[in-house]
């Protein structure tokens, strides 16, 4: 029900055009929009008006990523910030409302510098700042400031007005300190230090407790203790944005009702050729099966290891099932315990679809059939294997379909340690492509014909899981991918433990599904 709302740059660009826009000012939000903050994009209008511009337009564009589960979901937001353009508190004449998808992470200064700058690169001229952006608590062992934010509210803007983002002149800031309520006029502005006692300040906190209560609008005089009048100054949002983060907060603990962030509702990139959707993407019902000839089959076991039909003594091919395409952050794979092991997406512990956090991947990945790393063989550094088919990660320059089998060369491997387990990741490239035909025996093969791709993934693989709050996981060979040959070695006993595996000759997990039509 958003999708009116996400628009590209090159919608956006279209929008500001048919407003007639001499200059775009942008504002990112990840709030519902209150009198203050309609404060600042007024008042950041009227400046470039004095400035000379005759038609400013702001961008309304609220932050579409990942946020945390404390803050109000994408969904909520995007409902109350329409109310605000219906009731007038800002102009939709000259105001544009577009769902930017990237995530909150909370960094700091260092993270409104991309809010600017990725505005810039989408059509804005100015970007609106005020306190407090992209703030981050510090730690709670921390001795200067524990539990306390870690940095000043003003260090964001600060830092960004001396930051490269500006030196060419092609953005400049709109920037802003705290602003109040005015008890006497109802409005929010900076204070008057002539008269104090008539402004106000009203949390965050203050605010989500007042929306629980389903506080109503103040009569004058407006009281000092809003919580115990159960009131919320006049002004401060208009009625219809009001009720909608009321009910919000008032049935906050109702799972499902409410979409945290922008997900899929679209059906994913698929081979329509060899497999079979069920359900709807981005949920727990969706499941992708595998088809050969009108028959069901397992991508696992079905599926033969090598691809005979291009493989030779000099250059040995392999097939590879895409779980996940390049560029998508749901986190699909082989589900080893259902019937014809079909792609469906991995679950977080409250049964909750799980999508990567640290961003979308920027390869293809997938698995390497009629393979299984078996917990019973230890590594040299005596890790057993994670139980899995081994993971690919296809380095090629477009995103390949999910459940499409894809012949591809091999390029060495990324030994990963996870939570104790050895979890090999096979470095590849699609056959077709004309890099596979050089010689990999070395790390220095790989960067001199995937220059930087390395340590791109060594960071992705070594940091994802941070972004979920948890540790980085260990790299073995000092974070260097080994040769070719040495991933070879290690395809071929991964198949040999498989081939144990769906003989009985090894200990499998009792949920596996190991049916086969061979």
């Amino acid at each position: 029900g958003l999708d009116q709302w996400r628009l590209s740059p090159k919608q956006l660009y279209a929008q500001f055009i048919s407003k007639k826009a001499d200059v775009v000012f942008a504002f990112q939000t990840r709030n519902p929009t209150h009198a203050g903050h309609a404060y600042l994009m007024r008042t950041g209008r009227e400046r470039l008006l004095a400035k000379g511009y005759k038609n400013p337009i702001l961008w309304l564009s609220p932050l579409g990523g990942w946020t945390k589960s404390d803050d109000v979901p994408l969904d909520v937001r995007v409902k109350q910030h329409q109310a605000i353009l219906d009731e007038k508190m800002l102009d939709p004449d000259w105001t544009v409302m577009g769902i930017w998808p990237a995530p909150m992470v909370y960094a700091g200064p260092t993270e409104v510098q991309f809010h600017a700058l990725s505005r810039r690169a989408a059509g804005a001229s100015y970007f609106v700042v005020g306190r407090d952006a992209a703030g981050i608590k510090s730690s709670q062992v921390a001795v200067w400031n524990p539990d306390d934010d870690m940095y000043d509210a003003n260090h964001a803007r600060y830092v960004l007005q001396m930051s490269p983002v500006l030196e060419d002149l092609e953005m400049k800031l709109l920037s802003f300190d705290k602003f109040f309520y005015d008890k006497s006029d109802h409005q929010m502005k900076a204070m008057d230090p002539s008269r104090p006692d008539d402004f106000i300040s009203i949390s965050g906190s203050k605010m989500r407790a007042l929306a629980r209560q389903g506080a109503v609008p103040c009569t004058d005089p407006i009281p000092s203790d809003l919580l115990a009048a159960n009131c919320v100054p006049q002004g401060f949002m208009v009625p219809s944005g009001w009720a909608i983060v009321c009910d919000y907060y008032q049935h906050i603990d109702e799972a499902g009702r409410y979409i945290p962030w922008s997900k899929p509702v679209v059906q994913p990139l698929y081979d329509a050729s060899q497999t079979m959707p069920h359900g709807q993407y981005g949920t727990n019902d969706f499941a992708l099966f595998f088809t050969h000839q009108g028959r069901q089959v397992s991508p696992w076991h079905d599926i033969p290891l090598e691809d005979t039909t291009t493989s030779s003594s000099y250059r040995r091919t392999f097939n590879f099932v895409t779980e996940i395409p390049m560029y998508t952050s749901a986190k699909m794979e082989v589900a080893k315990d259902r019937w014809f092991n079909p792609i469906m997406q991995d679950t977080l512990k409250n049964g909750e679809p799980r999508y990567y956090l640290y961003g979308v991947p920027f390869f293809n990945y997938g698995m390497l059939p009629q393979t299984w790393e078996d917990p019973q063989i230890k590594d040299a550094l005596g890790f057993g294997g994670d139980d899995d088919p081994l993971d690919l990660v296809e380095i090629g320059d477009d995103p390949l379909p999910m459940g499409s089998i894809t012949s591809i060369v091999v390029l060495g491997s990324i030994e990963l340690i996870d939570e104790g387990e050895t979890d090999h990741k096979i470095l590849a490239i699609r056959s077709t492509d004309p890099r596979a035909s050089y010689s990999y025996e070395s790390y220095t093969d790989i960067e001199k014909h995937f220059p930087g791709k390395i340590a791109l993934l060594v960071d992705w693989m070594k940091r994802y899981k941070t972004a979920e709050g948890k540790g980085e996981n260990e790299l073995a060979n000092n974070d260097e991918p080994v040769s070719a040959t040495q991933a070879l070695a290690i395809i071929d006993e991964c198949h040999q433990r498989w081939q144990a595996l769906v003989s009985g000759q090894a200990k499998a997990s009792p949920e596996f599904w190991l049916g086969s039509l061979h």
